[in-house]
C-alpha cells in the first residue's frame, strides 16, 4: 500500500466500472457526463457497464492493463464488488458515488458531486483502509445476520412486485421484519472471548460504527484494524423500537441487553448448516461456521487531500 502518494494518471486510460442494473441502470447521459469530466482533465475514461454478477470479471479484465486506479461508479454494492478484486493489489480504488445511500463514500469524505469526485480520483491521495472478510467474501462497510438480511430479501421482492423505490421498499421491509424478528441461537468467539447469544440480529462492522445520536451509522475511521460487533437479546417490535430510540437520544450504552465488542477475528457457530448473510447490502447464503477477520490497510482508496 502506498498511503498518501497520488497515482500517476498522466496519459493513461482510466477504467470506470458501472453496474448496468443498479437503480434500473445508469442512463447514457450520466455515463457520457462522466466521460466528459475526465476529458476536461485530459484523460480518457473507458466505461464498462455490466450486471452485478459480471462486475468482478469486468474488474479483472481492466486490471490486465495495470491501471493506477480502477473507478467504481455506483452505490455501496458496486463499490464493494470492485473493491473485492482490488484488495492487496497495486491499483487504487476510485469512487464515483451514484447510489442511494453512498455510506462508504461519506465515511471517507469522498465528494458526492461528480465533478468533485473525479477531481478526488485524479488529484487526491491514496489512503490505505481495512477490509473485512467472512468465509472468503470481503466487505468494506459491514456484514449482518438475522434481521437485516431478511429486510434486504423482502425489499428486493417488493421492488420486483410493486415497483417501489429502494427507500420505500426498505421501509415496508423494516415494518414486516419488526413484526416477526425471530431469534438466532449463536455462539460467538471473538478473539479469545466466548459469548452465547440468542438475538434477532448480529451486525459486524469494518471498524467501529457510531451507534448513538445524529451521527448513528457512520464511522470516524476505516483503518483502526478491528471488527466491531453489535447484538441484542430483544426480539419484540416494541423492544427493538425502544432500543433504536435510546440510540437516537445517546443512551444506548445504558441498555443492559445491548452488547458491543471489538475483535480482529470472530467465529459464529449455529445449529443451522447455512445462514443468510448480508455483506455490504448484498445477500449470500453461507455455510456455517462463519469466520470473520479484518485485513488491516489492505485496500488503497483515493480520498481528498488533507488540505481539502
Amino acid at each position: 500500500m502506498r498511503d498518501g502518494i497520488a497515482p500517476d494518471v498522466s496519459s493513461r486510460t482510466i477504467p470506470v466500472i458501472a453496474n448496468a442494473k443498479a437503480g434500473g441502470g445508469h442512463s447514457r447521459e450520466a455515463l457520457d457526463s462522466i466521460e466528459r469530466l475526465f476529458e476536461e482533465r485530459g484523460l480518457h475514461a473507458r466505461i464498462v457497464t455490466a450486471p452485478g454478477g459480471e462486475l468482478p470479471r469486468a474488474v479483472r479484465q481492466a486490471l490486465r492493463d495495470a491501471p493506477p486506479v480502477v473507478v467504481a461508479a455506483g452505490g455501496d454494492g458496486t463499490v464493494s464488488a470492485v473493491a473485492h478484486e482490488l484488495v492487496g493489489g497495486g491499483a487504487a480504488l476510485g469512487v464515483l458515488p451514484m447510489g442511494t445511500f453512498n455510506h462508504f463514500a461519506k465515511d471517507l469524505g469522498i465528494p458526492l458531486e461528480p465533478a468533485d469526485a473525479v477531481r478526488t480520483i485524479l488529484e487526491g491521495r491514496r489512503h490505505a483502509i481495512d477490509v473485512g472478510e467472512v468465509n472468503g467474501r470481503s466487505f468494506i462497510n459491514n456484514a449482518s445476520l438475522g434481521l437485516y438480511p431478511g429486510m434486504v430479501r423482502s425489499r428486493a421482492r417488493l421492488q420486483r412486485r410493486f415497483g417501489h423505490s429502494k427507500r420505500m421498499a426498505m421501509l415496508w421491509a423494516l415494518l414486516a421484519a419488526l413484526r416477526r424478528s425471530p431469534l438466532l441461537t449463536l455462539h460467538l468467539q471473538a478473539d479469545n472471548e466466548e459469548h452465547a447469544c440468542r438475538s434477532p440480529f448480529v451486525f459486524i462492522g469494518n471498524n467501529a460504527y457510531d451507534m448513538q445520536g445524529f451521527t448513528i451509522g457512520t464511522r470516524e475511521r476505516l483503518d483502526g484494524g478491528e471488527l466491531s460487533v453489535y447484538t441484542t437479546h430483544r426480539c419484540s417490535a416494541g423492544g427493538l423500537m425502544r432500543l433504536a430510540l435510546r440510540a437516537m437520544i445517546g443512551r444506548l450504552h445504558q441498555a443492559e441487553d445491548f452488547a458491543a465488542i471489538t475483535a480482529r477475528r470472530l467465529r459464529v457457530e449455529t445449529p443451522h448448516a447455512r445462514l443468510l448473510v448480508a455483506t455490504d447490502g448484498e445477500l449470500n447464503v453461507m455455510e456455517t461456521p462463519l469466520d470473520f477477520r479484518i485485513h488491516p490497510r489492505a485496500l488503497d482508496v483515493m480520498v481528498p487531500r488533507k488540505d481539502e
